[in-house]
This record gives C-alpha cells, sequence and structure tokens, in this order.
C-alpha cells in the first residue's frame, strides 16, 4: 500500500527498475545500448532521490547556504560521471561534459525554472546583487577557460606549457571560488544583521529527517557511481551504433542525466515563488562546476587516467559559453522574471543543441 502511494506520488521512481535490469544486462552481456539506455533511465531516479535528500538538508539553512548544499550535492552525479570518464581516458568525453553542464545549468535549468516558475506566479522577483555576483563570477570562470584555449592555439607545439598553465589557472579558480564563497556567507551574515525588522517566513518543517536524509542521499551516491560505471563502459560502442559523437553526449545526454536533481529542485522552487533559491541553485551549480569541478578534475588527471586533463576546450564550446553567460546576466540583472525570459533561454539552449549535434568531430 506504501509504494503504491509512493508511486502515484512520484512515479519518477518507477524507473528504480532499472537498477536490476542494469545488473541483468551487464551480467548477461546484453546490447550495449540496451546497457547504456538502462544505465542512464537508472540513474535519473536516483538522482532525484539524491536532490530530495539534498532539499530536506536545504530546507533547514538559509537560501544562500540551501543553494550550496543544492549546487554541490547537485553535482554529485555528474561529477562521479566524469571521475569515471576521466580514468576511462575518454578527455574530450570529460571536457564536453564540463562546457555543457554549464550551458545547460544558465539556459535549460533555469530557463525551465523561470518559465514554470512565471508561468504559475507571474512576475517573479529575486535579489539582484547576489545574483548580479553569481553572474559575473561564472563570466570570469568563461574567461579563465579561454585563457588555456588561445594559449594552446598561440603554441601549439609546447603541449608541456599547456599543462602547465591550465594548473596555474585552475589553482586560480578554485581559490577565486573559495573566496567568492567567503564573501557571500559574510555578506549574507551583514545582509541580515542590519535589517531592522526582517519580515517572517513561514516555517516548513523538512519532509525527512536528517538521518533518513544522509541515508538516503548516501544510497544514492552509492547507486550512481554503479550506474556511471556501467554508463561509462559502453559509451564508445554505444556512440558508433546509434551513429551519435562522443562529443554530443558529452555536451547534451551526460549534463542532463548527471543534473537531474538539479532541474527538478530549481524548478520546484521556483513554483513555490522561491526564485532566491533557484537562481542560487542554476547559478550557483554552473559557477561551481566552471571555478571549482573543472579545476579540481585538471588536478584529480595527474593521479586519475592515462593522460592529462587541460582547459583546452573546441571554440565552439567557448562561444556557446560565452552565449549562455550573456544572455542568462542579461535576464538575472533587473531583479525580476517571467516566462516569457524562460522561454528565450531554452529556444537559445535548444539552438546550441542543434549546433552541437550537427557540429563535425
Amino acid at each position: 500500500m506504501r509504494v503504491r502511494y509512493t508511486l502515484k506520488t512520484q512515479p519518477l521512481y518507477i524507473l528504480l527498475l532499472a537498477l536490476p535490469l542494469t545488473w541483468i544486462a551487464a551480467w548477461t552481456q546484453w546490447n550495449d545500448v540496451v546497457r547504456f539506455l538502462f544505465s542512464i533511465l537508472g540513474i535519473i531516479p536516483l538522482a532525484h532521490l539524491l536532490g530530495q535528500a539534498t532539499e530536506s538538508l536545504a530546507a533547514r539553512t538559509s537560501p544562500r547556504i540551501g543553494g550550496l548544499i543544492n549546487a554541490t550535492l547537485g553535482n554529485a552525479a555528474e561529477l562521479i560521471i566524469t571521475v569515471i570518464a576521466l580514468r576511462a581516458g575518454l578527455i574530450d568525453l570529460v571536457k564536453a561534459s564540463i562546457t555543457g553542464s554549464i550551458i545547460g545549468n544558465v539556459l535549460l535549468v533555469m530557463g525551465a525554472a523561470i518559465l514554470a516558475g512565471g508561468w504559475k506566479h507571474g512576475t517573479q522577483y529575486f535579489e539582484r546583487t547576489q545574483t548580479g555576483l553569481s553572474a559575473t563570477q561564472l563570466a570570469l570562470a568563461v574567461i579563465a577557460l579561454a585563457i588555456p584555449t588561445l594559449f594552446a592555439q598561440a603554441i601549439e607545439p609546447q603541449h608541456h606549457a599547456v599543462e602547465k598553465l591550465s594548473l596555474g589557472v585552475a589553482l586560480v579558480m578554485i581559490v577565486i571560488y573559495t573566496l567568492g564563497l567567503v564573501f557571500g556567507f559574510q555578506r549574507a551574515r551583514t545582509h541580515i544583521s542590519h535589517r531592522e525588522s526582517p519580515t517572517p517566513k513561514p516555517h516548513h518543517a523538512p519532509p525527512w529527517s536528517l538521518r533518513k536524509s544522509l541515508t538516503l542521499l548516501t544510497l544514492a551516491t552509492v547507486g550512481i557511481v554503479w550506474l556511471s560505471e556501467n554508463l561509462v563502459s559502453v559509451i564508445e560502442p554505444t556512440v558508433g551504433a546509434l551513429g551519435l559523437s562522443e562529443f554530443f553526449i558529452g555536451i547534451i545526454v551526460v549534463p542532463i542525466i548527471g543534473n537531474a536533481a538539479e532541474h527538478l529542485v530549481a524548478v520546484s522552487a521556483a513554483l513555490k515563488d522561491q526564485m532566491d533559491l533557484s537562481l542560487e541553485i542554476t547559478l550557483g551549480s554552473s559557477t561551481q562546476i566552471a571555478l571549482f569541478v573543472a579545476p579540481l578534475l585538471v588536478f584529480l588527471s595527474a593521479f586519475v587516467g592515462p593522460q592529462r586533463l587541460t582547459l583546452v576546450f573546441h571554440p565552439f564550446e567557448l562561444a556557446a559559453l560565452g552565449a549562455g553567460t550573456i544572455i542568462a546576466a542579461l535576464i538575472a540583472q533587473d531583479g525580476e522574471s517571467n516566462w516569457m525570459e524562460g522561454v528565450q533561454l531554452l529556444g537559445v539552449y535548444l539552438i546550441i543543441a542543434l549546433a552541437f549535434f550537427f557540429l563535425p568531430t
């Protein structure tokens, strides 16, 4: 009876059936495309479960800290997939997933959240200063990612110089990201202490206990690790069978699957008219991918995988990153949003996705 109620209220959990099917497919050596599909379907409900556990933890904190928790743990699924791909030597897939995550968060997830929230509530408002800071951090990250690429084109034969520059840039990016967190928390405390009469907000008890949230978060993470192993192991044969490029799978497929939790949490927050939290998740996650996850993968590549990862990207990837950052900043600068702006973000994402689909590799 309880299972029936859960499936009725959370129909996404029916995809958990993909877990035993993935195990059977791997054990019996089924078709690689089938294994790839089952792995993707299995990651989606686990990412959703991870997102619900994360939301329960975030409900105990402020929107700023809650957004950070959602962004950090929401990126866990994708970080797992990219580390496993890095260990398998799929460098192009890792780079493409970094780009796809940033574009996906600022265009697809943010667009879906603004569209859903705006359609339900009309014009929605959010704190312009914090959103502007996040957009500035993201623009800085795109510049940081562009420098090694331009440098590599200027001195193409000198690979060691490119690797050293990537390590240096990665270190600076992590420092900037850390200091940005410190500044954000300091500003949040100062803002609270200087408000003379803060408006009380209704208190909503977290849906899950702390113990249950941490337990399910751990189980979901373990499941995602196992499914990611299966996913990465069949990517190359799947690419050949479907006629898709590894580049397209990295740009579009992996980020959508890995960021499923953030999609749901950000849209859910917008539907509840919590735009500060929704934008903190989307912009915060993009900034974290660019300023922390990408540099972290550069350092990890020295210990994991057969080759080093550098911050050298395809020129069209940088163009897409720049375009996504600009339009997201323009929409976030006035402190309000409506459903049409969500449509615009989704439209840009669709155009970029089509371009990557037809881009020869």
